[in-house]
């Protein structure tokens, strides 16, 4: 119920003129009628309702870790399978783009039944053809598809890389929500043990002395810098910031945050 109040239109038409009531916003003042009457009138717009979302899906190698039951990836599938089926709900158009470090899949907006079977069936069946991660050649791809402005989710483990200018172009001109899907592992290594680490995409090792607990800080605490760094730099262009771990309900993690949108959007959220 919290996905319609969540997200605005793409737009606005323009619908009628008053005269100003206190409280109304000053940037919707019509000055040629106000200067013709020499009463203050504002213009009144309808909000154009149909959306369109996207969903710019991560598929590359490191999406498939899980130390437990669910890899990031088939979170990210879980994720964007409600969403899809609430923006069907809502007669939104869904599209997706699945990237790894190139443009694995494109599938264009629709909002028929049989286009959102078809759309969920290629998120869960993609098999990405590259294993690394380049998350500005996916969304420089999105920026050449789709001009006007549309509700973008992206779904990554977002890896350290120079992708801060794509992310702060693509907030500019939508409405992103960046969706970080972690695996507890990643921060917090087992105690007592040596740990060979492999970079899922590189494949370049490391062997790291668990015995110790400075090294434990040190992967816990790079991992959480990493994250207040992205957080911040959304905040900061305007996007908004999500994280979902594969070992927690992430059904009540996103009604959670629908909620806190929904807030945002009547002016009461604190962020994130």
């Amino acid at each position: 119920g919290e996905y319609r109040s969540c997200f605005k239109g793409a737009g606005v038409e323009f619908e009628d003129i008053r005269q100003y009531q206190y409280g109304d916003d000053v940037r919707a003042m019509d000055w040629n009628v106000t200067a013709r009457t020499g009463q203050p009138y504002v213009r009144i717009f309808n909000e154009e309702r149909e959306l369109t979302v996207y969903f710019l899906i991560d598929v590359s190698t490191s999406m498939m870790f899980g130390s437990a039951h669910s890899s990031k990836r088939d979170v990210s599938a879980q994720l964007c399978t409600l969403l899809a089926y609430a923006a069907h709900h809502h007669h939104d158009r869904v599209g997706a783009i699945l990237f790894s470090d190139i443009v694995e899949e494109y599938l264009g907006p629709g909002k028929s039944k049989k286009h959102m079977r078809h759309l969920i069936s290629r998120i869960l069946a993609c098999k990405p053809q590259s294993q690394g991660t380049d998350l500005a050649r996916a969304m420089a791809f999105f920026q050449q598809v789709r001009q006007r402005r549309s509700v973008v989710f992206l779904f990554s483990d977002f890896p350290e890389a120079d992708y801060w200018d794509a992310l702060r172009e693509t907030g500019r001109k939508h409405d992103l929500i960046c969706v970080k899907i972690c695996d507890p592992r990643e921060k917090i290594l087992p105690q007592g043990a040596l740990v060979c680490l492999q970079d899922s995409e590189s494949n370049d090792r490391i062997t790291l002395d668990c015995y110790s607990s400075a090294h434990r800080e040190w992967i816990r605490s790079m991992a959480h810098d990493r994250e207040i760094r992205l957080r911040t730099f959304c905040r900061e262009t305007g996007a908004d910031f999500l994280v979902i771990s594969t070992q927690e309900d992430y059904l009540h993690q996103l009604i959670s945050f629908l909620r806190w949108r929904q807030q945002k959007n009547s002016g009461t959220g604190r962020p994130m």
